[in-house]
């Protein structure tokens, strides 16, 4: 990632990964049975929509340091949105092609968000030297 000032959350190429992530996750739980309309479904649907939350209110945030937390949470909840993901296949609610799908969106965000991350940190430590 380079030096650029980014001047919305949406510019962000980790949030744009999220946000497909989170839009294939709705697609996907509307094919769940209804019976799991308030356990997995919601659950999955929170998770994945935590990921893109959390990246745009960290990017609100003032200090790299409160960025970096919101990117840690987002981190969490794309591991949460692959224990669901398991548990969906389980159940057989979604077939193998479908989990290797997913996974491969959810590995292109976590590698967007680590590398967001270590951005994150390089910056922060260069105001740090600046002072």
């Amino acid at each position: 990632m380079n030096s650029q000032n980014f001047y919305s959350f949406e510019s962000l190429e980790v949030w744009k990964s999220a946000r497909e992530l989170r839009k294939r996750i709705s697609d996907i739980t509307k094919s769940l049975p209804n019976e799991e309309k308030y356990r997995l479904t919601d659950q999955i649907i929170r998770a994945s929509r935590s990921v893109a939350a959390n990246i745009a209110e960290g990017f609100g945030r003032f200090h790299h340091q409160e960025n970096i937390q919101f990117c840690r949470q987002a981190r969490g909840s794309l591991f949460e949105v692959i224990e669901h993901l398991l548990c969906a296949f389980d159940e057989k609610y979604i077939n193998e092609s479908t989990l290797i799908e997913l996974r491969a969106i959810i590995d292109d965000c976590l590698k967007k968000l680590n590398g967001y991350v270590v951005y994150l940190q390089k910056a922060k430590d260069e105001i740090k030297i600046a002072h």
